[in-house]
């Protein structure tokens, strides 16, 4: 009988996290980063804007890999996550800070591209909806972590990357051990790479899930990477700005977490995704307004809650239609996603001195996203691709 192995996803949680940590360190404390290294606040946020960078260029090679050799790719993410932790710790400088984002950026798409294949692979059927969420709330813990330690330790540049290190190392020996647990055997059928992607890129409905989530990924990198730098010509300042990131986060993933299995069990993912693509627009409109502490918390919890929810349904949509290609259908959507994180943080980057027309923009590129919705539906059908 096959049971769920919660102890590999437990480990694979701790790695995500930890890779989503390393992503996101300074985006907390953009300008006091600045300040200790001597760089500017466009270096600091270029440690971020790396990631999706490299993800649009490694994402498809990284999904065939998962398709192929499922667990050795994963603990390679496992390691490389590891080991660009370490490589910050070397010396005190900025060029040791890019050369550890750009390790850890490779990794990223062999870690991400994962979350739907580990539940699929160490979950029965009944448990999937419920691991594809847990896989994503992870991935949000580590914006947690990000924002917590980056708050906590700002005093303290080296003590928080080695902390951050020593976290990715516990994840990657986790992950590794409890990787000796095989898959179930009907998750190891291959999808030939060039096959797969045709026919992920040939349904329908992941073409239309592509878009949605190149809008959701725009908005929320170029929320996470930037609202410091907004915010404080408003009066907020840094420790204030990691508390609403935290704000933002937390209520993302109670919902990634609750709502999600929900979903799946009801086929309401076209109902879901335009409600909360729509949250979105109005929310970065709000922003564009709306100042105060409290005011903001309370529009970046219902902004969390909308876009950061939505991702673990739009993963076990995918997964489900997908099949035997659910690395390479993973990878479509994270290159997509990243792609559109990397476009709005790089348009965004003038207009940091004028924040309504930041968020404006925002909630533009939301609204566009908006006509895609329609194209969400029967959920049930699976991919057929050559072996």
């Amino acid at each position: 009988m096959i049971r769920t192995r919660w102890s590999v996803l437990a480990a694979f949680v701790l790695v995500t996290s930890a890779n989503q940590m390393l992503w996101l360190t300074f985006a907390p404390i953009t300008t006091s980063s600045a300040e200790h290294y001597g760089v500017s606040e466009g270096a600091i946020g270029a440690l971020s804007a790396v990631f999706p960078l490299l993800y649009v260029v490694l994402a498809i090679p990284a999904g065939f890999a998962l398709d192929r050799w499922f667990r050795g790719s994963l603990v390679a993410g496992a390691c490389l996550t590891a080991a660009g932790g370490l490589v910050r710790l070397v010396g005190d400088s900025y060029v040791s800070l890019l050369l550890g984002a750009l390790v850890v950026a490779f990794a990223q798409p062999l870690v991400t591209n994962s979350v739907a294949k580990v539940a699929t692979a160490y979950a029965r059927d009944e448990d999937r909806p419920l691991g594809i969420a847990v896989g994503s709330a992870g991935l949000f813990a580590g914006f947690l972590l990000a924002f917590g330690t980056g708050i906590a330790l700002d005093h303290d540049l080296r003590l928080l990357l080695a902390v951050q290190a020593a976290y990715a190392l516990l994840g990657a020996a986790a992950l590794s051990w409890s990787l000796r647990y095989p898959p179930r055997p009907e998750s190891e059928q291959v999808a030939s790479g060039v096959a797969a992607l045709k026919a992920v890129w040939g349904d329908p409905v992941i073409r239309a899930t592509t878009t949605l989530v190149v809008v959701g990924f725009g908005v929320f990198v170029g929320l996470t990477t930037w609202l410091q730098a907004l915010l404080e010509p408003g009066g907020i300042d840094a420790d204030t700005t990691g508390t609403l990131l935290i704000v933002m986060v937390v209520a993302g993933v109670v919902g990634s977490a609750v709502l999600p299995p929900l979903v799946a069990r009801r086929s309401a993912q076209q109902v879901v995704l335009g409600a909360s693509l729509a949250t979105t627009v109005v929310g970065c409109a709000l922003l564009a307004v709306v100042s105060g502490a409290v005011a903001l918390g309370v529009v970046l919890a219902v902004l969390g809650l909308a876009l950061l929810t939505t991702l673990p349904v739009v993963l076990e949509l995918t997964e489900r239609r997908a099949g035997a290609a659910s690395g390479t259908a993973a990878a479509l959507l994270w290159m997509a996603g990243n792609a559109g994180g990397l476009v709005v943080t790089l348009v965004l980057a003038p207009l940091l001195d004028h924040p309504g027309i930041a968020f404006g923009l925002l909630a533009l590129v939301a609204l566009a996203g908006l006509p895609a919705v329609r194209g969400v539906k029967e959920p049930e059908r699976v991919l057929e691709t050559a072996a």
